[in-house]
């Protein structure tokens, strides 16, 4: 192990430094930060970059670094691709009553109708979204 990756690694122990940017720094010291990058894709038939992954990480505010917790969920977007395809063999009753349960709680969205090229522009779409919690930790949900 090189002394640029134990401080690294040193720096991500103290907490100074989150994991994704451990990981990019370490790919950057080796030299094959693009192929990492290209990693996290896949290609499909149009040319365009497919993305692979849902993230979702919740970290403490610097006041409460000692005493919260670090999330770090990575979800592959073939789970929740998948998962709109499954949704076709639920029966029409229980869409609808899943989709007034929604409605109920302020969720305008009805799940019987979204096909897959409607999820595949949400993918697309989903920038960086950070949200703070009451000044307690920092969630970001983004794509990669």
């Amino acid at each position: 192990m090189s002394i640029e990756q134990k401080k690294i690694l040193d720096m991500l122990t103290a907490q100074k430094i989150n994991t994704d940017e451990a990981e990019k720094l370490l790919s950057a010291i080796s030299g094959n930060e693009h192929e990492h990058d290209e990693a996290h894709y896949v290609h499909s038939k149009s040319g365009k970059k497919k993305l692979k992954y849902l993230r979702i990480i919740v970290e403490p505010n610097s006041e409460n670094k000692e005493k919260g917790e670090r999330v770090n969920i990575r979800v592959p977007l073939k789970l929740i691709r998948s998962g709109l395809k499954w949704a076709s063999f639920i029966p029409k009753e229980t869409k609808k009553k899943v989709t007034e349960a929604l409605q109920d709680r302020g969720i305008e969205i009805d799940l019987s109708s979204m096909t897959s090229d409607d999820l595949e522009e949400l993918i697309e779409n989903f920038n960086d979204l950070t949200v703070n919690v009451e000044g307690q930790e920092t969630i970001r949900i983004f794509c990669e």
